[in-house]
């Protein structure tokens, strides 16, 4: 874990529609040194208290209620009135079946847990969004975390698929352009 993180610091929204639930994931948070948390039982008086209230990370389930747990994320996400659209979501579910977890990942889901939650997997996860936050996307009809998981540290743009042999004109390529790419990648205009 990174020496700058202080996770005691960190205001935490925890949504499910079970309140035992709630409880455990709040007795493995604090075991982990957290102490501020909010909770709601469904994702109506989830977006209230986003809007409401300070809040550094979101742990959501997936099936409740009226509005599921992808339908909350979206609501994050994109709607017009949400205050804080890129922040960190875990989805924390029993439905891991592939679809749900693509589902839950062009929903805008930062992390996916499986339930039943152990201490180690969901420490991973927060580390992963704290530690090694991805940069967001923005197209036409998904904004989100970077869905792709490589390190694009290397990527050369337009010469990323290029031969060897056709690699000369990487030498007249600028290496600063790699740095000045923007933290929301928008692909959404029209070309």
């Amino acid at each position: 874990m990174s020496n700058a993180v202080k996770l005691d610091r960190l205001r935490t929204l925890i949504v499910d529609d079970n309140a035992h639930m709630i409880n455990i994931v709040k007795t493995i948070l604090r075991g982990f040194g957290m102490e501020h948390f909010y909770d709601a039982q469904d994702a109506a008086e989830a977006f209230s208290l986003v809007k409401s209230e300070s809040v550094d990370l979101i742990i959501v389930d997936y099936q409740m209620d009226l509005l599921d747990g992808l339908d909350f994320i979206k609501l994050v996400r994109t709607a017009d009135d949400s205050p804080a659209p890129f922040i960190p979501i875990i989805m924390l579910t029993a439905y891991s079946e592939r679809k749900r977890v693509i589902a839950a990942r062009d929903a805008g889901v930062t992390e996916f847990c499986n339930k039943p939650v152990n201490a180690q997997e969901l420490f991973r996860k927060l580390i992963s969004v704290i530690d090694h936050p991805r940069d967001f996307v923005r197209t036409k009809t998904y904004f989100g975390p970077d869905r792709r998981r490589h390190d694009s540290s290397k990527h050369l743009g337009p010469f990323r698929r290029a031969e060897d042999g056709d690699r000369e004109s990487l030498n007249e390529f600028d290496e600063n352009q790699l740095n000045t790419m923007p933290k929301v990648m928008d692909f959404s205009a029209k070309s």
